[in-house]
């Protein structure tokens, strides 16, 4: 079951870098295609501004992802020395 929860965190921080690597290309493309007018500087504005909060929410999430793997681990490494624990004879 938790196994299937980490995959699921890094499959969706995947999702979400690809995301962003695909909205940067884009954008450049498109700088590059055509001028610039004062309509497109505001909208790239507000498009780097996403770009911007994106990846600063993925990294907190890649942050969180981080602990929760080590907690996960943690959890795994008690629960495998408590089954293997020699009693006393």
């Amino acid at each position: 079951m938790h196994g299937a929860f980490i995959t699921a965190i890094v499959f969706g921080g995947i999702v979400m870098s690809l995301a962003v690597i695909g909205v940067t290309i884009l954008l450049g493309i498109r700088l590059i295609k055509g001028g610039v007018s004062s309509k497109h500087r505001q909208q790239d504005t507000e498009d780097t501004r996403t770009i911007q909060i994106i990846y600063r929410e993925l990294s907190r999430i890649e942050e969180r992802v981080d602990a929760l793997e080590t907690i996960l681990l943690d959890r795994g490494k008690g629960a495998y020395h408590e089954t293997f624990k020699k009693t006393p004879a």
